[in-house]
């Protein structure tokens, strides 16, 4: 085997034990993931934000940029519900590249996995600590969930992760919500497989374990849009998708029908400033048809303190270091004119 094994890693046990959740700090937990759930199933009429960096890359600038959405919340608390995105892993096309603080706690400096684990579960343990914010992350590693898994209010599945058995299955255990995206090649039936095999019960093995779900009612869709055989960006945003979307549900009888609308990605075609545009033609729709309204519940959407992106080196604080993101001003702008609409 050509591996070479550098140093063995704490258990997600030792690293929990190391930095724990306090009784005050799991009342909030489970409050958020009540009311997060609540959205899911359709119990509460509140639109569901998921919203923040492509990619935490620095803690005292994802931390402030979460505690703005503090304040934000506080005003638009009867209409939206915010979940700030803390992505400790990046995936990459080609495995090369920053892969997130998981990896690279500091950007500037070579992976060190022990660091990192540290890195990611501090800062979301900062986040509730300062804002009352349970955060999303994307379970990229399915193994190294467990570090983290505690503090999470949502979970997403990326387009290049729902196809993959040990997600889907890994998935039917969670006691949050999990959106599952679709592929990147676009297809919807893949998309409904991987939501049908998270809300079924499984044996498998997961860390060493042979482990039983019963399956998580609470897995639903993500269109991200795209990419058709030209490596075009295609959208699928529009009322045509979610009718179609509809549809499929309906066919599949599965438990709480949903769908969150990622307005970045190949439905932005990468372009950020697009995102509000795609948030106005959603709620649109929702506004006209009634099925389409009960079945979008919510929107995750790309956003910074800085428009756009930046390379590595260039050390722009609060500009992401990987996909480009909507700056704070018209984010704050955009959360305003989400409430109104509503």
């Amino acid at each position: 085997m050509n591996m070479n094994f550098k140093c063995k890693l704490p258990i997600p046990k030792e690293v929990k034990e190391q930095y724990p959740v306090t009784a005050e700090l799991q009342k909030i937990i489970d409050e958020r993931n009540s009311h997060i759930a609540d959205i899911i199933k359709g119990q509460d009429d509140r639109l569901l934000l998921i919203i923040g960096p492509c990619s935490a890359d620095h803690e005292d600038s994802v931390l402030d940029y979460v505690n703005r959405l503090r304040g934000v919340q506080e005003k638009v608390s009867d209409k939206i519900f915010i979940v700030p995105r803390i992505y400790t892993n990046k995936p990459r096309t080609t495995g090369k590249g920053y892969k997130g603080m998981l990896h690279q706690p500091d950007p500037d400096k070579k992976p060190d996995m022990y660091k990192g684990i540290v890195a990611i579960r501090k800062m979301h343990l900062r986040a509730i600590q300062e804002t009352g914010f349970t955060c999303a992350d994307e379970m990229l590693y399915p193994e190294n969930h467990r570090y983290i898994n505690d503090l999470l209010g949502y979970v997403a599945v990326g387009a290049r992760s729902v196809e993959n058995q040990q997600h889907r299955l890994t998935a039917s255990g969670l006691n949050v919500p999990v959106g599952l995206k679709n592929p990147v090649c676009g297809s919807m039936l893949v998309m409904m497989n991987s939501i049908e095999a998270a809300q079924s019960g499984h044996t498998f093995l997961y860390r060493g374990w042979e482990v039983t779900t019963e399956g998580n009612p609470l897995a639903h869709a993500i269109l991200r849009g795209y990419e058709n055989k030209h490596a075009q960006s295609m959208s699928n945003y529009h009322y045509e998708d979610l009718q179609l979307l509809n549809a499929l549900y309906q066919q599949k009888g599965f438990a709480n029908p949903a769908v969150i609308i990622d307005t970045n990605h190949a439905n932005s075609g990468k372009h950020p400033l697009e995102q509000p545009r795609i948030v106005n033609e959603v709620l649109n729709n929702c506004r006209y048809n009634k099925d389409i309204r009960k079945l979008v519940k919510g929107f995750m959407i790309e956003s910074y303190i800085e428009d756009g992106n930046q390379k590595i080196d260039e050390h722009i604080y609060g500009k992401s270091i990987t996909d480009p993101c909507l700056g704070w001003e018209k984010t704050e702008k955009l959360i305003y004119e989400i409430a109104d609409l509503l």
